[in-house]
């Protein structure tokens, strides 16, 4: 790897990342993939995943992305354990800096960055990751079943983890820091319908207990009283929001106020010719594997056509001439 032009350079190893590879690759466009600090994106903190089709038995979220890997390599991906630490999307070929050092230039440009769930900062969350405390509802909750939880946020997103969490579990305890929350009324309104929510307010999480099988409460003080005081459950559940991986690419793409790449409606591309976007980067609704997935396959298909397109006026140019 040097200073060379690539057909199709894709940024980022989750299931995005992986099924454009996939595509790409059979296509003939020989892509290359940069793994990022975190091989296998989110999904690699996840032990098991019972949600993505075609697992019938479940899979462990490491070996899951072990074998979308595997089935990239097979057709040819050449994957680099390596960043892409800064663009130029002024140019073309783009460019991209590999490790801070080295150069590569692609012909067009997938990328599958992710985002990254936000935490509070306190050790015991990542001590009981996978263990009790997780940052996705909709992913872990179906292990929950029948058990007491607790959610942390205010948002939209924290009412809709809380409710769908409700309908799963014996009892949800919502801790909000403040004593309102930001969620849009009609959000509001489902959690305080919902009879088995408990809502904590002006509540802050000093830590989460737990002991070798996993979580067992947290502790938690009220920022209004200083009343410190411990509840009991087995899964601990932040809402406070992700953020996504783009920082790098600020200074050329359209991002919305939270960070995300916009794309065109019903496509991957982005306002840069050449620069597709797929996954969590962009997806701040759906933000599963299976989407990802999808959208990894539409990037592919969105650069395919790009390329093509390119080549086919680059020869009537050529036939002009």
């Amino acid at each position: 790897m040097g200073n060379e032009t690539v057909k199709v350079a894709i940024i980022g190893s989750g299931p995005a990342g992986y099924t454009a590879a996939i595509y790409a690759a059979r296509a003939g466009l020989n892509p290359v993939l940069y793994t990022g600090s975190q091989p296998g994106g989110q999904l690699t903190t996840t032990n098991d995943v019972e949600n993505f089709p075609g697992y019938p038995q479940g899979v462990n979220g490491p070996q899951m992305m072990l074998d979308l890997q595997q089935q990239a390599e097979r057709f040819g991906t050449k994957i680099y354990y390596s960043m892409v630490t800064g663009v130029d999307f002024s140019v073309y070929p783009l460019k991209l800096i590999i490790d801070e050092k080295e150069t590569v230039h692609a012909e067009a440009v997938i990328i599958a960055t992710g985002a990254s769930a936000k935490y509070l900062g306190i050790p015991s969350e990542q001590k009981f990751a996978n263990r009790g405390v997780s940052a996705c509802a909709v992913c872990d909750g179906y292990f929950y079943r029948g058990k007491d939880v607790a959610v942390v946020g205010a948002g939209d997103s924290a009412a809709e983890e809380a409710t769908y969490l409700a309908k799963l579990c014996r009892k949800v305890h919502l801790l909000v820091r403040r004593d309102e929350m930001r969620a849009s009324n009609i959000m509001q309104q489902r959690v305080f319908n919902t009879p088995n929510i408990q809502i904590h307010w002006n509540t802050e999480t000093q830590e989460v207990l737990g002991d070798d099988n996993g979580v067992t409460g947290v502790r938690v003080i009220n920022n209004k009283t200083g009343a410190i005081s411990e509840i009991p459950i087995q899964g601990f559940f932040l809402a406070i929001g992700h953020k996504p991986n783009t920082e790098i690419f600020a200074d050329y793409l359209e991002l919305d106020e939270a960070g995300y790449i916009k794309v065109q409606p019903g496509t991957t591309r982005t306002n840069v010719e050449g620069v597709f976007a797929t996954g969590d980067a962009a997806d701040r609704v759906y933000r599963q594997a299976i989407t990802a997935a999808g959208t990894g396959c539409m990037g592919a298909l969105d650069a395919e056509k790009f390329l093509a397109a390119r080549e086919a006026e680059m020869t009537a140019r050529t036939v002009k001439v």
